[in-house]
């Protein structure tokens, strides 16, 4: 989808037709292993998201998905939403965070499956709250959303953009956003950090990236020309409208997250013994 809405500015300002090459399969590795591969020419680039940091710690890669690309530009991210059930007695993180400590394994929380970025999220949130929720992986964050609206699990981090039609059609109700800045849309919701768990920020994310070898003139061209498209007014609205935000930056910057996050989830994955079947 994202890659959808920033070619044809993107193909505008480079002069050149921009295809879109969907693949899929394996948590997206397939899709990064042919963009790693490719000829460091600038005519192949690569849209990756969240799960590049993840899957070294599941999959035996080909490549290094550090040393074997070369960042160039952050595009967009976005937060999750904290939701639970009503019937939930925790209002707040810090009740949340009680609620659990007196009833360890005893909330449950849902994700999008086993090692899926909302799986993560919320284990690393339970390893730096000190506790410990019973984990109910579905086929997706959507059934998992639908089990909190019923009641059969208690909570989710959902996207905004499912979570919070519901949390003002008051099916389910929102505890904070996981990342350090609340959310412009919604500024009544709190940060994780805020309420009661300082240094927590999370967010889902896509960035680009070329092959390992790419030229430097090469990198910031590209650099340059994805920050006019992000900066663009009616590529801002359609991603605006699609409940992400622009956030490109230098390839440094890019190269640290990445850096940042692969070890983080490595560090995630081992505590919480977490096996993909």
């Amino acid at each position: 989808m994202l890659a959808r809405i920033i070619a044809p500015r993107f193909a505008e300002l480079v002069g050149q037709p921009v295809l879109v090459d969907n693949r899929p399969g394996a948590g997206g590795t397939m899709g990064y292993e042919y963009g790693v591969r490719s000829t460091p020419d600038g005519y192949t680039l690569t849209i990756i998201s969240s799960t590049y940091t993840v899957n070294p710690s599941f999959y035996p890669l080909k490549f290094d998905a550090l040393a074997d690309c070369t960042p160039i530009s952050h595009l967009v991210k976005f937060p999750h939403v904290v939701v639970v059930h009503p019937s939930l007695p925790a209002k707040t993180i810090r009740e949340l965070i009680a609620l659990a400590k007196a009833n360890p394994g005893g909330i449950t929380f849902g994700s999008s499956g086993q090692g899926a970025i909302i799986h993560l999220s919320t284990e690393l949130f339970m390893d730096m709250a000190g506790i410990k929720m019973t984990h109910v992986p579905y086929r997706g964050g959507g059934p998992a959303l639908n089990d909190v609206i019923a009641g059969q699990i208690s909570l989710v981090f959902a996207p905004p953009q499912t979570g919070l039609p519901q949390v003002k059609a008051r099916r389910v109700r929102a505890l904070a956003v996981t990342t350090k800045e609340r959310l412009a849309a919604e500024p009544d919701i709190p940060s994780i950090a805020e309420s009661g768990l300082a240094g927590f920020d999370l967010s889902s994310w896509h960035a680009l990236i070329g092959p390992k070898g790419l030229p430097q003139a090469v990198v910031e061209r590209v650099n340059r020309e994805i920050r006019r498209t992000l900066n663009s007014r009616e590529v801002e609205e359609r991603m605006q409208a699609a409940g992400v935000s622009s956030s490109p930056s230098t390839p440094e910057e890019l190269h640290a997250r990445l850096q940042k996050e692969i070890a983080m989830w490595k560090h995630v994955v081992s505590r919480a013994r977490i096996k993909i079947e």
